[in-house]
């Protein structure tokens, strides 16, 4: 049961890497942070915008507890009544929240392409003149027809509106299509996570759309990752992880395992353990609370 509570942490980081474009730190609660009544819990701590941090996902081993608890058996292999082990898992409505706050700007929602319920969006330029519209249908059906979410809007509104609405949707891509450009048999191709634009061959239309839709995913997760990266840092005492605090931030510290010393952080430096990281390193011999040999090293931070 333990090895099933783990793989799911791996499913729900696999999410958030490969879709949500989130990078995480997997890694055990202390006994102060798993789940009450559970023998283990396990999680992905992800960073969001602001440095604070956010628990994504939880897994928690429950051994017999609760089945003893509440009296819960089955029959063996042996015919005999017995104890399940049982696991809990799931993934809230929090994941939500946590993808506005890791990518969101002042402009609205940045979505990853590989979950944004519309792709792409073609915004026909002058479409009064002849053949604009045309022209704008004809790149819809061809990227609806390559497996593309892809909408087009050919209502009143002015493109300038029309710009606007999409990025605060976070529509990945926006296609802006006009008599200059279907004269040189071009679109104009804009990102939503870096705001680039790009003149495209139209008869290169599905080739450039799949190439841009990987990018705008590998730059959100870029970006987020460099976000996490820059902001956690490798502390040795408590006046550094104060000064960690005071600009933001994730700690990287170790800790002797003791509940005294893990409330002290919290009391003093106001920050709580998020996880032990299945991928320690090595920062010191020492807790730097007590002074005690260390166990493990833990990162801490602000959380949500």
């Amino acid at each position: 049961a333990v090895e099933e509570t783990e793989q799911m942490l791996e499913v729900y980081a696999d999410l958030a890497e490969n879709y949500l474009a989130m990078p995480v730190i997997k890694g055990k609660k202390t006994d102060k942070e798993k789940f009450a009544g559970a023998e283990a819990t396990y999680t992905i701590e992800c960073m969001m915008h602001d440095k604070k941090a956010l628990q994504s996902g939880t897994s928690h081993y429950f051994g017999d507890g609760f089945t003893r608890a509440f009296d819960i058996t089955f029959s063996d292999k042996e015919n005999k009544l017995s104890y399940p082990f049982q696991t809990s898992w799931g993934l809230s409505t929090r994941i939500i929240g946590g993808l506005i706050m890791t990518h969101g700007d002042n402009n609205g929602l940045v979505l990853p392409p590989m979950i944004a319920p519309t792709q792409v969006v073609i915004i026909p330029v002058a479409a009064h003149k002849p053949g604009v519209l045309d022209k704008a249908g004809e790149l819809y059906l061809r990227l609806k027809n390559a497996g593309v979410r892809v909408s087009l809007d050919d209502s009143d509104q002015s493109p300038g509106w029309k710009f606007a609405e999409y990025e605060m949707k976070g529509v990945p891509l926006r296609i802006e299509i006009g008599p200059r450009d279907i004269e040189a048999g071009n679109f104009v191709a804009a990102r939503r996570d870096s705001g680039e634009k790009e003149i495209c061959a139209i008869t290169q239309l599905e080739d450039k759309v799949a190439q841009l839709l990987d990018a705008v995913q590998k730059g959100m997760y870029d970006k987020a990752k460099a976000n996490l990266t820059e902001n956690t840092f490798p502390v040795t005492s408590l006046e550094e992880a104060k000064a960690v605090v005071e600009k933001g931030g994730f700690i990287k510290m170790m800790w002797c395992g003791d509940l005294e010393c893990e409330m002290k952080m919290k009391d003093e430096i106001g920050v709580s353990s998020r996880c032990i990281p299945f991928q320690q390193e090595k920062i010191g011999d020492v807790c730097p609370v007590c002074g005690k040999k260390a166990k493990h090293m833990v990162v801490w931070g602000v959380a949500y």
